[in-house]
């Protein structure tokens, strides 16, 4: 599987079991693998969690577990949320005391998203239904993708995304949803992806003009485009409401393996005031990918 599709692929086939059965590591093995890092994790010692960060983790990046054990495992090391989950994962994630910080369905599509005018009525319907079912169970944000530019300018991408998100930013303002469309770099992953800068998803916020329509800022996906976060993020952060990590490159572990420095990024992220989620979506390397999550999570809790 290329490196551009694992992550869709891996979210369509977790939509196609209740309980998220263990898909296996073969989509997601291949992955973003990039530099190994040096030594194994050292298991962290547990220490409380500051409460500066609601800490959550994307559930695509460890799917060789069950989402009832996943979910067990995130309630263990104190984390409150799971990132990018079906309605039908997020309710056996509620059994375990876990929060769905991010929803999701097969039909979101990175690659054929609301920039085409032909998808918006076959998307508006789907997400209707998706927005409502997160509002009946506290499912704070639904995520969208502007889809492939496909020789698309700016404008045209800007018109088109409007036309298409408006009917459903007026649906999930009325149902207490925030829809978080997503940055992704276009340069190693999703190639083509049209809200690939900052910029371009700002100036879609301003447009659409609407508290119930953000951005999903991906560090990882930022640091490969534009880098310069931590400005970014202070200077853009009332159109963020929803953040990922991962490390650069390679989207493995974020420790001293990889050139962002994590600690002082949250930093800056709390300074804003920022009250939502930061979720961990890098592929463990580790054996015991337990040990990769509780480490990220103490590098990002400051």
């Amino acid at each position: 599987m290329s490196k551009k599709s694992s992550r869709r692929s891996a979210l369509k086939n977790m939509a196609l079991g209740t309980t998220g059965v263990a898909l296996g590591m073969t989509a997601l093995a291949c992955k973003d693998q990039g530099e190994k890092p040096l030594a194994e994790a050292k298991e962290p010692q547990d220490q409380p969690l500051k409460g500066n960060i609601n800490h959550s983790v994307c559930y695509w990046c460890y799917n060789s577990f069950t989402i009832e054990d996943f979910s067990k495992e995130v309630a263990r090391l104190g984390m409150p949320a799971i990132d990018l989950l079906t309605p039908a994962q997020w309710k056996v994630a509620a059994k375990q005391g876990i929060k769905c910080a991010v929803g999701t369905e097969s039909f979101a599509d990175i690659q054929n998203g609301f920039n085409v005018g032909a998808n918006h009525s076959r998307l508006q319907q789907q997400y209707e239904g998706l927005i409502k079912e997160a509002a009946k169970d506290g499912v704070p944000n639904v995520i969208v993708f502007s889809g492939n530019r496909r020789e698309l300018t700016d404008e045209e991408g800007w018109e088109t995304c409007v036309k298409g998100l408006k009917p459903l930013a007026d649906i999930a303002e009325s149902e207490g949803v925030t829809l978080i469309m997503e940055l992704l770099n276009s340069k190693v992953d999703h190639k083509d992806y049209q809200n690939d800068h900052t910029l371009w998803g700002v100036e879609l916020c301003k447009r659409l003009g609407s508290d119930n329509f953000k951005l999903l800022y991906d560090i990882y996906h930022m640091q490969i485009m534009e880098g310069d976060v931590i400005r970014t993020i202070k200077e853009h952060h009332p159109y963020i409401a929803h953040y990922h990590t991962g490390g650069v490159p390679g989207r493995n572990e974020i420790n001293t393996s990889q050139e962002l420095y994590y600690p002082a990024i949250m930093k800056a992220i709390v300074e804003t005031g920022f009250k939502g989620y930061v979720a961990q979506e890098f592929i463990p390397t580790y054996k015991d990918k337990i040990a990769a999550l509780k480490e990220g999570v103490q590098i990002c809790d400051v």
